[in-house]
């Protein structure tokens, strides 16, 4: 595999979107784009019941922005729209009347925890440690920060924030309840998750719908809120500090 992707694929009525990009699984804004109007399209398709959240490959499940990308934002229009990308993801999930279940097979850094974050019911293996590095390189989680907070709560989410270097065992993460149970194996984590996905599919469709509601309350302010949380990072991305950090990363 060496082309990015998003796809969909239809099994027993369970909706699999896998996400990939040869750069453990990071997140160019074209991708983030076509991952957020899959995710949408699969909310209304009536053949879907229930949406399983995957990345391809066998080690990263997301290492969030596309470090190219943010090298190359050059005013704050540009670096908005960027980041915007993963609002834009977070809201179509948000906002998807059917249940997302995340399979998150290896470790996650930054915008790729927000993603983790958003999905309704989030399984992982043993070598899913998270991670928020973006105070690392001079910007913060500000708009996946909504997401994690509302999983992880606030405590949680300040610790891995403000402690940008570290990777947070899967252990610990299920433990602030953004995993839901951790598997010794990728192998072990895919029957799981089959096989909870295609019960789900045997639940009334009307009745998860009106639950996911009453789970999202209170987030109906989030199109506003990560507009305003992008803006704050595409101003910070062509601060001097953030500029010669991501060359170093590179």
């Amino acid at each position: 595999m060496s082309q990015p992707y998003v796809k969909q694929t239809i099994e027993n009525q369970v909706g699999y979107i896998e996400f990939f990009h040869p750069a453990h699984n990071s997140l160019p804004g074209n991708i983030l784009a076509e991952l957020a109007q899959t995710i949408t399209d699969a909310g209304n398709n009536d053949d879907i019941k229930v949406i399983v959240l995957k990345s391809g490959g066998d080690r990263t499940f997301c290492a969030g922005a596309s470090f190219n990308e943010l090298i190359n934002i050059n005013d704050e229009a540009t670096g908005k729209v960027f980041f915007s990308g993963f609002a834009n993801v977070i809201n179509a999930m948000r906002k998807c009347p059917k249940f997302i279940i995340g399979r998150v097979q290896g470790k996650t850094v930054g915008g790729g925890v927000g993603v983790a974050s958003a999905t309704d019911y989030c399984m992982a293996t043993k070598f899913a440690a998270i991670k928020l590095s973006e105070l690392n390189v001079g910007i913060g989680p500000f708009v996946v920060g909504p997401a994690v907070e509302r999983k992880l709560g606030l405590s949680g989410m300040s610790q891995i924030a403000i402690d940008a270097n570290t990777f947070y065992p899967a252990e610990w993460a299920k433990q602030k309840g953004l995993f839901t149970q951790v598997f010794e194996t990728t192998e072990a984590l895919d029957e799981a998750v089959k096989t909870f996905a295609e019960n789900l599919c045997s639940y009334n469709p009307e009745a998860m719908k009106e639950m996911k509601k009453i789970f999202w309350q209170g987030t109906e302010d989030w199109d506003t809120l990560l507009a305003e949380r992008a803006a704050i990072s595409g101003r910070l991305v062509l601060s001097d500090f953030t500029k010669e950090t991501l060359k170093r990363f590179k």
